[in-house]
């Protein structure tokens, strides 16, 4: 294949396409569903995907007793005819969420052995499904999100502390259903599918402690309302632990990850005649700092063949962070994949035969209605033509304006799924 502007864009959308494809709910699920039990089905769940897997139960058990609730983000619910479907706020929870899980929380309670909790688990479900511990309010959690939020925490540290300031999470949901079965289906959206960490874990032991939340606090200077800081220094409920006998009936089975999603794509590359490379699904840390480290080595591979000799694809996944410092103007748009995006652009430096794009599989990148965006070799030239100083817009974390300008954000509108952020750099 011949590589100009327009295929490589093109190539590039088709693997963003194929990881999303691989998670989809609607394709996977049926499989791993086990035989309808003799009692109830009480479908509870919390997630971007979670109303869409509510329709896929339904589909694929048309004759059975379905009852329950799930909890989506605005404007990711689907039809449904017998599992009510709540939509609430994310990332920073609110009310419809915190009414939610107690809904959920009082449906699981009162079942038999003979009954069945299936528990619909997705990325988004820790502030969707929020449940303060006694003693806490809606008002402490917001407040505890948005700083952890901009604090550079990763994904596993924020859910530690999360679990640690709720009624539901951390295995709270699953010791409440008992002596009922539990059956998790969930959809991983963290670095190394970690159960306890997919929306904090509601239905799986905790191995974390009020001990860990608290030096995860301390570490990041995080400034917590005096109720939270009372409750992480009280430690008077300590969340489910393994070996927790309420928790004996709980199984979890995993039906899409990040690594699936990029296995699915790598085999669209090879299909396109493009030599996949695939450098991880759990890539952490600072998100301009990521994009820099892939331009250098998608120079390499470039200019040495090493550690793939092109027309290639470097893929990974993983979730960056973006740390907010004191003084930083305020107004920046555009989310962790943005930020990584325009880190790599920078660092690439209109290196030719070079394209990269970097999205969520979710469909929104940070708060922002792209899923996220596109560089190209002349990336940086369009952009001082258009007058935008890239390095100034990258300090203000404002890489949607960038992007947006220059008509290269990737939009797809909500996808109902979500395996973490996709990154493809195209080697031709």
């Amino acid at each position: 294949m011949s590589w100009t502007d327009a295929t490589a864009r093109a190539a590039l959308r088709r693997l963003f396409d194929a990881a999303i494809r691989a998670a989809d709910p609607r394709a996977i699920l049926a499989g791993h569903l086990p035989a309808p039990p003799r009692g109830r089905v009480v479908v509870v769940g919390a997630g971007k995907s979670a109303a869409v897997m509510a329709a896929a139960v339904e589909a694929a058990w048309p004759g059975a007793a379905l009852s329950g609730l799930v909890v989506t983000r605005y404007g990711h619910a689907v039809p449904t005819a017998r599992i009510r479907v709540v939509e609430a706020s994310h990332p920073v929870p609110d009310a419809a969420g915190a009414a939610a899980a107690a809904e959920v929380l009082r449906a699981v309670r009162g079942l038999t052995p003979d009954d069945l909790v299936l528990a619909l688990i997705s990325g988004g479900g820790s502030a969707l499904m929020t449940l303060p511990a006694e003693g806490l309010t809606l008002e402490d959690k917001q407040a505890v999100n948005r700083a952890l939020l901009a604090s550079g925490a990763t994904i596993n540290e924020m859910n530690c502390v999360r679990r640690h300031l709720s009624a539901i999470k951390g295995g709270r949901l699953a010791a409440a259903a008992h002596p009922a079965p539990v059956l998790t289906l969930a959809i991983s959206d963290v670095p190394g599918d970690d159960p306890a960490v997919i929306a904090s874990g509601p239905t799986v032991p905790d191995p974390t402690s009020f001990a860990e939340a608290r030096g995860i606090v301390a570490h990041y200077g995080i400034g917590l309302p005096p109720a939270v800081a009372r409750h992480l220094e009280a430690a008077a409920e300590e969340t489910p632990k393994p070996g927790d006998p309420r928790l004996a009936g709980a199984g979890f089975r995993m039906i899409a990850t990040p690594q699936m999603a990029l296995e699915a794509a790598a085999a669209e590359a090879r299909a396109m005649g493009l030599a996949p490379l695939l450098l991880g699904d759990a890539l952490e840390g600072e998100a301009a700092v990521l994009g820099t480290a892939l331009a250098g080595i998608a120079r390499s591979a470039r200019t040495h063949g090493h550690p793939v000799r092109g027309p290639a694809v470097l893929l990974s996944g993983g979730e960056t962070t973006v740390t907010i410092r004191p003084g930083t103007p305020q107004g920046g748009r555009g989310g962790r994949n943005g930020e990584c995006l325009l880190g790599f652009a920078l660092a690439a430096a209109g290196q030719p035969g070079t394209w990269a794009l970097m999205g969520d599989t979710d469909g929104i990148d940070g708060s922002e209605d792209n899923a996220g965006a596109l560089a190209a070799p002349d990336t940086l030239a369009r952009a001082a033509a258009a007058g935008l100083d890239a390095r100034a817009l990258l300090a203000a974390h404002d890489s949607h304006r960038l992007f947006h300008a220059l008509g290269d954000t990737i939009v797809t509108g909500p996808t109902l799924t979500n395996v973490n952020d996709f990154r493809a750099i195209l080697i031709a």
